[in-house]
């Protein structure tokens, strides 16, 4: 069997992920507004956007398998995460282990802040994308923006890397989607005030068995025996066994 060279397939395949994520990020810059990100009507609006990108990306993702060629037994629908099968699992586990590394931060919140877990809910993350307004608006200099904005795009590639483990160990869109909100709400883990907490002992532990207990748990926890039968689209030639 003449082997197919996968390479154009694959190249394809990245331009089409990497389209997606451009028109995403896109979208919510095109309704012009001198109002800030977390005003009402800006929030709207970008609401709009972000629900017409997510009904294009199936459509998005069709094409590529199409035009790649790729063919499988599975919906699109299935591949891009929305099935039944071990959704209940899907909808917990991961969250359960997020939960876990956040084991120290959510016991240093509820010490600190009266209102407890929800106070620490009006947090959220930023990207390198809001470079643009925070420069617009003039809140900082450019300097301090390209610094702060450099660690969150650290931490959310990291985390990125994390939510695209879950999805593909359980097949899932559900378990990303919780994790990636969860996360925005609790934001960076705020070691330097542990350190300066009067029971900073105690907190430092808790963060440390909350990092701990994570990678203890993240094979057990996205194990497919929770999550069923995973679809898989592979661009890998088939072995020459079945030929």
């Amino acid at each position: 069997m003449q082997v197919e060279n996968t390479h154009p397939r694959c190249f394809l395949g990245l331009l089409s992920c990497l389209f997606l994520a451009g028109l995403y990020v896109g979208s919510l810059y095109v309704w012009r507004s001198s109002s800030p990100r977390d005003h009402p009507s800006v929030i709207k609006r970008r609401c709009a956007s972000v629900l017409l990108v997510s009904a294009v990306s199936p459509a998005v993702v069709k094409t590529w398998m199409h035009w790649a060629d790729v063919k499988v037994d599975v919906s699109v629908w299935e591949l891009m995460g929305l099935r039944m099968d071990g959704l209940v699992a899907a909808s917990i586990l991961p969250l359960l282990l997020t939960i876990v590394f956040y084991l120290g931060p959510l016991v240093h919140s509820a010490m600190d802040n009266p209102k407890g877990f929800t106070g620490e809910m009006q947090c959220a993350l930023a990207h390198f994308h809001h470079v643009i307004e925070e420069r617009r608006l003039g809140k900082e200099s450019m300097s301090v923006i390209l610094l702060v904005a450099g660690m969150q795009f650290l931490y959310t590639t990291v985390f990125g890397a994390f939510t695209a483990f879950i999805f593909i160990r359980t097949g899932h869109v559900v378990g990303p989607v919780l994790c990636h909100s969860f996360c925005n709400s609790q934001g960076l883990p705020d070691i330097s005030s542990a350190l300066q907490h009067p029971q900073s002992s105690a907190l430092l532990f808790l963060y440390l068995l909350g990092g701990l207990l994570f990678l203890v748990l993240l094979f057990p926890l996205t194990d497919q025996y929770f999550y069923g039968p995973i679809p898989i689209c592979s661009l890998a030639p088939l072995p020459a066994s079945v030929c």
